[in-house]
């Protein structure tokens, strides 16, 4: 009988069997995290001018895009597996013109004071929020690009503080 691959002492989302687990944060300090993440949908510049004067056949694109991103920092937990349920203290998503690409930026911010971090929640705020613009912009494109989805910055926990620095969006 062939026994089950043991799996890395290092994966802390397996359990002894090598069955996935959520991760027991209880005996982790409670502090104040934050996490930074942005990402960018590209567009053609005629796109990004009929969002850009309120010509979007689905209606108002940045906020509908903006309000979905805050939305879904708050259910990340249900979307997610193996992410903690967290009391989220901040969510701050920000779409800017990004007029170089043609197309538009987004940053979402999220803070809790909990014992796990908050980069997954940075992370879906703006991939949903990219999603949104994408689904509120198509009827006027079909070929936006959703591009660049990082981590900025995290602080906060026992890892302490990364930040990613100068490096470019794709």
């Amino acid at each position: 009988m062939t026994q089950p691959p043991q799996p890395k002492k290092n994966l802390t989302h397996l359990d002894d069997r090598g069955e996935a687990r959520m991760v027991d944060v209880s005996e982790k300090a409670v502090t104040v995290r934050e996490a930074t993440a942005e990402g960018y949908v590209r567009m053609t510049r005629e796109t990004f001018e009929a969002i850009a004067a309120g010509n979007a056949p689905k209606g108002d694109v940045l906020a509908t895009a903006k309000l979905a991103g805050i939305m879904a920092a708050k259910q990340t937990a249900q979307l997610i597996p193996l992410c903690h349920p967290l009391p989220l203290t901040k969510i701050d998503v920000q779409i800017e013109d990004a007029p170089n690409l043609p197309g538009y930026r987004i940053e979402a911010t999220v803070r809790t004071k909990s014992e796990t971090g908050v980069e997954m929640e940075a992370l879906t705020a703006v991939s949903v929020a990219a999603l949104t613009l994408y689904d509120m912009a198509k009827a006027l494109e079909k070929t936006l690009q959703i591009e660049g989805i990082r981590l900025l910055k995290k602080t906060g926990g026992r890892s302490g503080d990364i930040q990613v620095g100068d490096r470019p969006h794709p």
